[in-house]
């Protein structure tokens, strides 16, 4: 059965929410995109609360559509702001299963910019998401090598089998009747060959 991308979405932010955990000194952000809005909220696990949040909803935020980078660009310097006015200077980014392009790497950069995770480089967030991605090809590139180590053997079985078989298969009528070997079989006809002749 072939999943659809929803579900494909879901899976993987089920795993990365096994690794990242935000903590009261380094609370999680958590990104949510639908077609027409972005949503970003800076939530506390160990407490179970939500400390600052932006969306494209909100009207004072005079965004008129969130479907684009400009608007997640404005979601980013707006939830930057909210969150330091919290007292949150560093944060660790869930990208919520979405590819880290388009809007969501926008307003991750702008709340780079706008102040959050000032001492982090651009570098480290690069090589988180390298990891993950990481992790992703290595469990794809596990699952290719158990598929095809089990279509190899299923096929060696169909061809190679055992050599029994193939004996037996290549014995004529005279040794199917006789039970002989295919050797014997051959040189008795050899024999009777020549006294035929």
């Amino acid at each position: 059965m072939k999943k659809s991308r929803a579900d494909i979405r879901r899976g993987v932010k089920s795993r990365i929410r096994k690794k990242v955990q935000g903590t009261t000194q380094r609370p999680r952000l958590a990104v949510f995109r639908s077609l027409n809005h972005i949503y970003a909220q800076v939530i506390d696990d160990e407490q179970g609360k939500t400390l600052a949040s932006a969306s494209t909803t909100e009207k004072d935020l005079g965004v008129k559509s969130g479907g684009n980078v400009e608007a997640a660009q404005t979601i980013g310097k707006t939830i930057a702001e909210r969150a330091q006015a919290a007292g949150v200077s560093q944060v660790v980014f869930d990208r919520g299963g979405y590819v880290y392009h388009g809007r969501v790497k926008a307003l991750l950069d702008a709340t780079r910019e706008a102040g959050l995770n000032k001492n982090e480089g651009v570098g480290e967030s690069a090589s988180e998401e390298s990891s993950v991605t990481e992790d992703m090809l290595n469990t794809v590139a596990s699952t290719v090598g158990t598929v095809v180590g089990a279509v190899a053997g299923t096929i060696s079985n169909l061809v190679g089998g055992s050599p029994e078989p193939t004996a037996k298969g290549s014995r004529g009528k005279r040794a199917q009747k006789t039970g002989d070997a295919p050797e014997v079989q051959t040189e008795e006809v050899k024999k009777e060959n020549n006294e035929n002749e």
